[in-house]
């Protein structure tokens, strides 16, 4: 927080302005304070304890689950005091400026989720009520989407404003986000109508510990199990890495490339997500191809490129049986594709290409031709992005240059650094696979005598 630009802080006063003025000013006539105190020490418990969800940096409180238990039990304006309970979170990392945006955004949120309930005629249950939630499935529902909106809405402010965040990584991340949220909110209705029962009263709320914990464990799992997913792609990368001297770091900087792309043309987050896979394992076939054909200096023969030909099929027989792959396993098995059909492994042309791969063999040219090679230095990014103006509509998508383009205005592209250079009498290729200024030389292959 403490690097704000100034509207960035402009933001975060006016949105604390507004919620302490909002609490300030509130009428507590007949509040309940006995289950204020109740849901603020739910509330606080359950903040000390956020899921991490796949999105990136990404985390959701349990505490989702008191502020809309506390919209049917005490209003928009024991909402609002309960969302202001944030400012003393368990989380003692959180610097005080980001603490007192917190306490202010859930207020808001609680307060807009209220008014919003009882504009849908929600009664609020008291203790005395024996009566069912059913009649308040509907203004609930009503209630648990504002909440959201009007958190995330708050959120995705000061990440814009921060330049923490673009627009569209904003859209992808939403979804998931969102229903992390609204299932940690249904927790509420559940407290809410506990609450109501005869003989449980404010007990609903340690009632209620061991099903968050449950859900909250099962979001871990999610979170560990894409971890391993990771770990997994990480450890094929670094074997590939390992055997072509070229590909250091290479794959890493193509999946990243290739979520830019994705990313610019409004793909939905779980194939971003994909894509990112695909970018990764894209030469795992390499694994296939001997050595001495990788790390070749001289032109190859006609046997020889056949064999690098066949890697993009061959990665896909290394990786067909990984079940999370799924769309990515086109993007590897056709990133040599060319629009014009002239690329490999199966020669074919325009939209027959998938989509991945037409993402893919964009990043990939561009990172190639920005990398050192032993027989020429990097390009410069102008003259990348020259050569890949020049190859639109005929190696590549036009579609998918113009989005790479737009992406890497907006956010720029990290350089590689200098690859270690091999150990003496290491054989080192003086062709690039993936360049496509510097296009394979074959030669015909003679016969043994």
């Amino acid at each position: 927080m403490p690097g704000l630009p100034l509207a960035a802080w402009a933001y975060v006063c006016g949105v604390v302005a507004l919620a302490a003025g909002l609490v300030a000013t509130a009428s507590y006539e007949g509040l309940d304070w006995t289950t204020l105190i109740v849901l603020a020490l739910l509330f606080l418990v359950c903040d000390s304890a956020p899921a991490q969800l796949n999105v990136e940096h990404a985390r959701v409180s349990l505490s989702f689950a008191a502020s809309l238990a506390s919209v049917v039990l005490l209003g928009p304006e024991g909402a609002a005091l309960l969302g202001a309970c944030a400012i003393v979170t368990g989380q003692r990392s959180i610097p005080p400026v980001k603490r007192m945006f917190n306490g202010a955004q859930f207020a808001l949120g609680g307060h807009a989720a209220g008014v919003v309930f009882e504009l849908l005629n929600g009664d609020r249950i008291t203790l005395d009520q024996a009566r069912g939630v059913e009649h308040l499935l509907g203004p609930f529902l009503g209630a648990l989407v504002t909440f959201v909106l009007v958190n995330l809405l708050l959120v995705a402010g000061i990440l814009l404003l921060s330049r923490q965040a673009v627009p569209r990584e904003l859209l992808s991340a939403s979804g998931q986000l969102a229903f992390g949220c609204l299932g940690y909110g249904m927790f509420g209705l559940l407290i809410a109508g506990l609450w109501s029962r005869e003989g449980v009263g404010p007990f609903a709320a340690v009632l209620v510990l061991l099903p968050l914990f449950i859900a909250r464990w099962a979001l871990e799992q999610t979170r560990a199990q894409q971890q391993a997913h990771a770990a997994t792609l990480a450890a094929l990368c670094q074997a590939v890495e390992t055997k072509d001297y070229y590909t250091r770091g290479h794959s890493e900087r193509v999946s990243r490339g290739s979520v830019m792309i994705a990313r610019e043309i409004g793909m939905r987050a779980d194939r971003v997500e994909a894509i990112r896979y695909a970018g990764m394992l894209h030469d795992v076939g390499k694994l296939g191809v001997p050595t001495k054909v990788l790390q070749k200096a001289g032109s190859l023969t006609e046997e020889e490129f056949a064999a690098i030909q066949l890697h993009p099929m061959r990665g896909l027989e290394i990786v067909r049986e990984i079940g999370f792959l799924d769309e990515a396993l086109a993007g590897i098995m056709h990133h040599h594709e060319r629009m014009n059909g002239e690329g490999y492994p199966m020669g074919l042309a325009g939209d027959e290409i998938p989509e991945f791969a037409r993402v893919i063999s964009v990043a990939d040219a561009f990172d190639s031709m920005t990398s050192t090679r032993s027989y020429r230095p990097a390009r410069t990014v102008e003259e990348a992005v020259e050569e890949l103006r020049k190859c639109s509509g005929r190696h590549f998508d036009a579609a998918m240059v113009e989005a790479f383009l737009r992406a890497l205005d907006a956010q720029g592209w990290e350089l590689p650094g200098p690859v270690p250079v091999p150990g003496e009498g290491a054989e080192v290729a003086c062709q690039d696979h993936d360049d496509p200024t510097a296009p394979l030389e074959v030669r015909e292959s003679r016969p043994n005598t």
